[in-house]
């Protein structure tokens, strides 16, 4: 009987592996951030939209916590968003002295704007630079990455 592990690459291999998966990330990443036209939104920004169109409605302070930032970073970040127009913000009906952040309307047409491009641009690239055995191989490494993701 075999384990997953019995067919396992050399040890010495892992480690090369590794770095070229993270650095074909990191190029994609900024590939698809090309595509997105997010324009003048910085990545901690992006982030945080993000966040908010994920998580719903949230306080500065717990934006801070769940991004990793410092509270007076986040503020800065918040503010820069706000007078952007992408979110607004409302008195926390439980505490008045917190602000419940939200995106705007147009933030969310927005973002789902940007999403269509990254993906209608992933999908033209596959068609036009991969055949039909190469999208299969595709479809199984996707399945494989989302393990590593868990």
């Amino acid at each position: 009987m075999t384990t997953p592990h019995d067919d396992s690459p050399d040890h010495e291999q892992v480690p090369q592996l590794a770095s070229e998966l993270r650095i074909l990330i990191g190029k994609l990443r900024r590939r698809l951030r090309e595509e997105s036209h997010l324009g003048d939104v910085t990545m901690s920004q992006a982030s945080v939209l993000s966040r908010l169109e994920r998580d719903g409605p949230a306080t500065a302070s717990s934006l801070a916590r769940a991004e990793g930032m410092r509270p007076q970073s986040m503020a800065a970040t918040v503010l820069a968003l706000t007078e952007a127009q992408l979110v607004t913000g409302a008195p926390d009906p439980a505490d008045g002295r917190q602000t419940i952040l939200t995106l705007t309307d147009s933030c969310r047409a927005w973002i789902a704007a940007s999403r269509a491009a990254r993906e209608d641009w992933l999908a033209r690239t596959i068609e036009a630079r991969l055949a039909p055995a190469e999208v299969a191989e595709l479809e199984r490494a996707v399945a494989l990455l989302k393990r590593l993701a868990q």
